[in-house]
């Protein structure tokens, strides 16, 4: 008997943001919580942001296939397109996997976007170092049913790199952004500096973690990670606190350092980018098992405090006013 938005055509495909909303409003049903409100009239899909592969690019206008079909996106002067770094237009070509935020009145308007900036072929690998031979490198991503995936280090981001990252020896974390290709990753930036301990050996855990009483906001830092066996265009974040006893994964990556309660799949989360000055209500999508494993601070507007707190899907990420080359924002949640 629950409302559900009608131009919600997904409701039963496993995966996307409808199918998550749907799991909050049947548990609302069942439990009499007040999860409905948040969701009965939230879009399910990206008001300001379009994913799809260039179908068709010339100098005022770009041509994207996706998975809700065609879409026109004008582009001016202005727009700050990324490929490895800030580049001109005329480097994209059909076929291209592109992210684009636009200025638009709706998510479901025919009306030309005007895109603000473009991300082309962006990627990240975010895990432990496994095996090591010059610039390429193995990454275990911390999913059992995963292979380990490869990176290969620019030549010209190499220094910039192993600054950030002095210790490229199996057992410790890296995290790096680049383009994709076939079979690796192009790294070209660190999107956060080492930790120095190993990999699953975490500083001490804060007095209190997990079972929060009262869930009270807590901030820290956003980040964000490629689609794995999600849509590209989902709206929704990975938690690093999912509730072991739920069976919804398997708990991983050990207890973090940020303070949270936990929380199920599909359970109401507010996310606020402090940088931006933006907030969404987002469904929990994934177990944010490898954001546990950072004790790291975002530092694009002041200091976050320590620990990742969301790990975004890119469409989210982006939505909320993240730059995807930066790799994180200050953020803070609120538990509904």
């Amino acid at each position: 008997m629950a409302p559900i938005n009608a131009s919600w055509e997904d409701l039963t495909e496993y995966g996307t943001s409808a199918w998550y909303a749907r799991r909050a409003l049947l548990r609302a049903a069942v439990f009499e919580t007040d999860d409905h409100r948040h969701w009965t009239q939230r879009p399910a899909r990206a008001a300001s942001v379009l994913t799809g592969v260039i179908a068709k690019v010339n100098d005022d206008t770009m041509v994207l296939e996706g998975r809700h079909g065609t879409e026109a996106v004008t582009v001016s002067p202005t727009t700050v397109t990324w490929l490895g770094a800030r580049a001109a237009l005329s480097v994209l070509r059909p076929g291209d996997p592109v992210i684009v935020r636009h200025r638009s009145a709706g998510a479901y308007s025919r009306t030309p976007r005007l895109a603000e900036r473009i991300w082309a072929r962006i990627g990240r690998v975010t895990g432990t170092i496994v095996a090591v031979d010059a610039r390429e490198i193995l990454v275990d991503g911390g999913r059992h049913d995963r292979q380990p995936r490869r990176v290969v280090i620019a030549t010209a981001a190499q220094r910039q790199i192993q600054v950030r990252f002095p210790r490229l020896t199996p057992g410790y974390l890296i995290d790096v952004i680049g383009t994709r290709h076939s079979d690796y990753l192009l790294a070209v930036a660190p999107a956060t500096a080492q930790p120095t301990y190993h990999a699953g050996h975490l500083p001490a855990p804060p007095l209190v973690s997990g079972s929060v009483p009262v869930p009270v906001p807590v901030s820290g830092s956003a980040v964000w990670h490629e689609p794995d066996d999600e849509p590209d265009d989902l709206l929704g974040l990975g938690y690093p606190a999912l509730d072991p006893e739920t069976g919804d994964r398997p708990a991983r990556g050990g207890t973090g350092c940020a303070r949270l309660p936990f929380l199920s799949l599909g359970s109401a989360v507010r996310v606020r980018n402090e940088c931006a000055d933006r907030g969404a209500v987002l469904p929990v999508t994934s177990d944010g098992a490898m954001a546990r494993q950072f004790c790291d601070r975002c530092v694009q507007c002041g200091t976050s405090p320590k620990g990742r707190v969301a790990d975004l899907t890119m469409v989210a990420f982006a939505e909320l006013g993240g730059n995807l080359e930066n790799g994180c924002f200050n953020a803070t949640l609120g538990y509904l």
